[in-house]
Parts: structure tokens; C-alpha cells; sequence
């Protein structure tokens, strides 16, 4: 892929998958597209991309202007080309190898984007051509291991999230089923495990974000609702756990569970979403610590908050509740990381935002 520096300016697009099928008890009907600035002003309903089973995921390639999205509950990943009106135009689909696709990246390369299939706990390789259109998966991991102790949510592997590290060398998977983060390399034109990372029995490893400038590395783990400060080794391919603290308010007794991860630009303050508590938890990192400190709880403004993206100009939280059928926006203070609500608009089933 180009050097960041080279791509082309971004088309002020933002793009919102939602859940379709009745199985999700979802309402929504496939990728609405927006205009909006940099700090979400101006935010306007371009279109709609309908026809699509679960777009439970987008990543955007801003290099070539594609945009990709895996089926939740499917077997495969599609491509679309964006154009500066905000329109899409389908590049096909191509078989992930695997049921329940639920996360991708794009390797720092461009050759392939890498997808989690969370049913069949695999992680797969598919091939990107030169317009940006997929090709089916060229090779598929199974990740071992032995099961977590939750009986319904940990029956074998369960992927939830492919990073690609900072310094490009590796993809961090966590995984729900088997309590563990994988690490993986691109090895000619299949992966390699490199490392494996145990967490707390029936933790349930989710989403996983970095600092920006620090070699950590925050996991949410959505079973227990808790965040881990790890230590990366970028040469080696390792993570370390360091320390845990909780997602939940230490007077929440109800149901909850924890989906995202946000890290922001100047890595002092990190945010996770908790579905049934209904909040967004605040943590901040001191300078020279190496573990969280909760400052507070937000409400999110809607029901399961599944998942949250800062704006493109790191200065604003944009959370999308997937019961609550809204998108609700929050300006990030730079002292203290303490959020305000700045607006909300509908969105039926939200679960994924990108922008492009």
C-alpha cells in the first residue's frame, strides 16, 4: 500500500453498516453512507447500499477508495469502490473459508485482507486485486486451544478482532472462545502463529487497541467486562499482561458485557462500551504507569453500545447503539478525556462505522 503521506485526500464519507436479519432482532438494511467533516459537522444521509446480510464490519482502503464488509453470520467478505458522490459500486464477494466472518484488516501490504471467522475459529487470507476486489480465501488458520469455562459463549475458538501491529509486522487476534490473543505473521503467502497470549479463564478477549507511542496494548474483554494493559514486544511478536481493571461501575449489579476499544491519538485516555450497563467507561493512562485508572461512566445514549470509532479528527467519540437505532456523538475534553454529548441521529441496528 502507498505511504500515508501519498494517498489521496479523504472524501469526507462516512459509512455505517447494520444488522438486517431477524436472527440479530435487527431492523436495519444494509451500509448507509453520509457526508460529514472531520469533527462529524454537517453530517448528511447520501444513501444506501441494501440487498446485504449483516454488514457487521467495514474497513476502508484509502489508498485505492475501496471499502470491504464481511457478513455476520455468513461466509463472505465484499468490496465496494466509493466514489467522491458517495456512491458505491459492488466489486463482488469472495468465501472467507469460515462462518461468521466478523472482523478484517488489510495487511499493511495491500496483497490481502485477513478475516476472522468467529463460528468455525479460523482466520483467513484473502487475496485483493488490483482494483481492490477480493479474491476466496487462498489459506485458512484454525487457531488451537482448549475452550474457555462459559458454556454457551466458549464452545471452541471464537475470533473477534484482527490487528495489524504498529509496526506492521504482525496481527494480534483475540479471541472470546479460548481466553487467548494470538500472534500472527504473514509468512509469503500464509500465516504463521508467532505467539499466544493465556488471559483469565472465561475473560473472554474481545477488541484489542494501541498506544500510539507507547509499546502497550489495552484488551477488552467482553465476558467478564474488563480491560488488560499489555506489554508488546514488536521484534519478538509478544504480549504481555500487565495489569486489569474493570469495565462496570462498581455499583452495577445487572447484566452486561463489554464490546469496544478506543484508544485515543495522544494515548493518555482509553474508552470501552458496556452493552446492558449501557455505558461508555473512561480510563486514563499517567505518563509514566503502565496501567488504567477509571475516571467515570457516560452514558451512551442508547441501548448495547456494540460499537464506537473516533471522528477523523480524534477530537470526537462517535457510539453506535445497536438496540438504541442511534449514532450519538461525544466531544473528548483534551485535560481530563471526560465526554459531552453533542448530538445523536437515528440509525436502525448500527453496528459498524468507518470513514473514508
Amino acid at each position: 500500500m502507498p505511504d500515508a503521506a501519498l494517498r489521496p485526500a479523504p472524501l469526507g464519507l462516512a459509512f455505517v453498516g447494520c444488522f438486517t436479519t431477524e436472527r440479530r432482532r435487527a431492523r436495519g438494511q444494509g451500509i448507509d453512507v453520509y457526508r460529514t467533516g472531520a469533527s462529524l459537522e454537517g453530517w448528511t444521509h447520501l444513501g444506501r447500499v441494501d440487498g446485504l446480510t449483516n454488514p457487521s464490519f467495514l474497513v476502508t482502503d484509502p489508498a485505492r477508495a475501496v471499502v470491504y464488509t464481511v457478513q455476520g453470520d455468513g461466509e463472505a467478505a465484499s468490496a465496494f469502490a466509493a466514489e467522491a458522490d458517495g456512491s458505491l459500486r459492488t466489486l463482488g464477494s469472495a468465501a472467507t473459508g469460515g462462518t461468521n466472518s466478523v472482523h478484517q484488516s488489510l495487511d499493511p501490504s495491500g496483497r490481502f485482507l485477513i478475516v476472522a471467522n468467529y463460528a468455525s475459529g479460523s482466520v483467513a487470507l484473502l487475496p485483493v486485486r488490483a482494483d481492490g476486489g477480493l479474491e476466496p480465501a487462498s489459506h485458512v488458520l484454525p487457531l488451537p486451544g482448549d475452550p474457555g469455562p462459559h458454556r454457551s459463549e466458549q464452545a471452541c475458538a471464537h475470533p473477534h478482532h484482527v490487528v495489524v501491529s504498529p509496526g506492521g509486522s504482525h496481527v494480534l487476534v483475540p479471541d472470546k472462545g479460548l481466553d487467548r490473543v494470538f500472534v500472527l505473521r504473514l509468512d509469503g503467502d500464509r500465516l504463521a502463529l508467532v505467539s499466544e497470549t493465556v488471559m483469565r479463564p472465561g475473560a473472554g478477549p474481545r477488541h484489542i487497541g494501541f498506544h500510539p507511542g507507547r509499546p502497550l496494548a489495552f484488551l477488552v474483554n467482553e465476558l467478564d467486562s474488563s480491560v488488560a494493559t499489555c506489554r508488546w514486544n514488536e521484534a519478538t511478536g509478544t504480549l504481555v499482561p500487565l495489569h486489569l481493571v474493570p469495565t462496570l461501575p462498581p455499583d452495577f449489579f445487572g447484566a452486561s458485557t463489554a464490546a469496544a476499544i478506543v484508544v485515543t491519538p495522544c494515548g493518555r485516555f482509553v474508552y470501552t462500551s458496556n452493552r446492558g450497563q449501557d455505558g461508555i467507561a473512561r480510563f486514563r493512562l499517567k505518563d509514566a504507569a503502565e496501567r488504567l485508572d477509571p475516571t467515570g461512566w457516560t452514558p451512551s445514549g442508547g441501548r448495547d453500545p456494540r460499537f464506537m470509532t473516533l471522528a477523523p479528527d480524534g477530537k470526537h467519540l462517535l457510539v453506535a447503539n445497536e438496540q438504541g437505532d442511534s449514532l450519538v456523538e461525544f466531544t473528548i475534553d483534551p485535560d481530563t478525556g471526560d465526554l459531552s454529548r453533542t448530538g445523536a441521529r437515528p440509525s436502525l441496528s448500527p453496528c459498524t462505522i468507518a470513514f473514508l
